[in-house]
């Protein structure tokens, strides 16, 4: 898996747009999806942390956390914009971060009151993807754009699951279809 700083160095211009979508209302603001102890998905808004260095996250004590702490895999989705449906989704593996410097640091850029029991998790990167529905006019207009990044690293199993059927694939599997202009 790879930390999002090597995902942002490989794919700038996806992870900017990732960042935006996370970022729109201020703070980040997501939907945190965990496997829960019996295999069931659990979800939950959160609002992450994007530095140049991570993707993270402070869990509270909670079923969330203890999921991470059980069994790391995760989903992360963007809340839908107010004038438009387009989405970001970040899949792979929450760890939890122990060095206090990262802590501090993190904690004061995602302003984390400090008398909260929470724990700080790093994610990494699997899988990565932007969905754009252009609102515009033209020909192609209504169909989505979709952005795909796999971790080139990662499992051929999840790097077929992760890509969409049609549509070209460039450099580290990313799904390079765009509507006519």
């Amino acid at each position: 898996m790879a930390s999002w700083s090597e995902f942002a160095a490989d794919e700038p211009g996806l992870a900017a747009e990732i960042r935006l979508l996370l970022q729109q209302y201020g703070p980040g603001f997501g939907y945190l999806a965990t496997v829960r102890a019996d295999g069931g998905p659990r979800v939950h808004p959160v609002s992450p942390v994007i530095t140049d260095e991570g993707l993270y996250c402070f869990v509270i004590d909670s079923p969330k956390r203890r999921d991470l702490e059980r069994d790391g895999r995760y989903a992360l989705h963007s809340f839908p914009p107010e004038e438009s449906d387009d989405e970001a989704y970040v899949t792979g593996r929450a760890r939890p971060v122990t060095d206090p410097a990262t802590v501090a640091r993190v904690a004061e850029l995602g302003r984390a009151a400090p008398q909260v029991d929470w724990r700080l998790f790093e994610f990494t990167v699997d899988v990565a993807m932007v969905t754009r529905r252009d609102q515009a006019t033209h020909l192609g207009a209504g169909r989505p754009q979709v952005r795909v990044w796999l971790d080139p690293r990662s499992s051929g199993a999840t790097r077929r699951a992760a890509v969409a059927p049609e549509g070209r694939r460039g450099r580290h599997g990313f799904d390079t279809r765009r509507p006519a202009a």
